[in-house]
Order: structure tokens, then sequence, then C-alpha cells
């Protein structure tokens, strides 16, 4: 299989670097699939699972992470992921992610503006994604 060059920047620290196989973002208009040889592309990811291929030591190795709002710019072979947060399952603190989502369900009944709605809409989105991996972690494994 043919592969692509990666970079994965998270606000906090580079993610990922490197040669990779295939690369599935959360997108706009769902799961979106990148390989090499793609076509130029620039989209937004939203707060979801990326899930990434790559080849280490002959193997294949699988990696799921949670990632939050972003872009994903792919030119001339070259893939760029650029995203607030992306967590690998082991780095996920459930209790942390339940609590952060039922604040965010909290803030969402209260009557509030447009902007504070929909950023309580966002904190929710990103904690039950982190909730989602975190579950899901134990089936790659």
């Amino acid at each position: 299989m043919n592969k692509f060059s990666l970079r994965i920047l998270a606000t906090d620290k580079p993610f990922f670097e490197g040669e990779c196989l295939s690369l599935v973002v959360p997108a706009l208009a769902g799961q979106y699939g990148i390989q090499a040889g793609h076509c130029n592309y620039v989209t937004a990811i939203v707060p979801g699972e990326l899930d990434l291929t790559y080849e280490k030591d002959g193997k294949e190795v699988r990696v799921r992470a949670a990632v939050s709002e972003g872009i994903v710019k792919v030119e001339q072979g070259n893939v760029l992921v650029l995203v607030d947060t992306a967590e690998l399952p082991e780095e996920i603190d459930e209790n942390r992610a339940r609590r952060a989502a039922e604040a965010a369900r909290e803030d969402l009944s209260h009557k509030q503006s447009i902007r504070e709605y929909y950023a309580a809409q966002a904190r929710l989105a990103r904690a039950v994604n982190r909730l989602k991996i975190k579950k899901h972690r134990d089936g790659l494994q």
C-alpha cells in the first residue's frame, strides 16, 4: 500500500508526524477517508473519531483518537491536520469527561445567548466524543 506524509498537530502538542497508509477524519458531511494520491482538498473537522493506519517494523498499526474541531488540508501528497485537541483513549479521564458532559447539558438547559448556546453544544459534543472513544478503546487492542 502506498504511503503519504501526515502531520497531525493539536494546539498543545504534535500528535503524529510520519508516513501514513490511511487516514479517516470526522468531517461535516461524515467520516472522510484519505489515502496516498488523494487530490488537493481542504475541509473542516468536527468533534469525533480520527482513525489512522501506518506501518511500523513491517506491521500495520491502527490508532484511534478523539479529536475536536479543526481543519484538514491535502496538498501535493502531503496531509496536514490542525485540531484543538487530539487524545488517545488512554489519555482520556473518563470521570472528567462525564463531569464536562453534565455541565454542558446543564448549561444547555438555561436561557442564554446564541453564542453561549453554541459553545455549550460544542463542549457537550467534545465530552460525549471523548467518552465514546474511551469506551471503544478495548475493542481494538
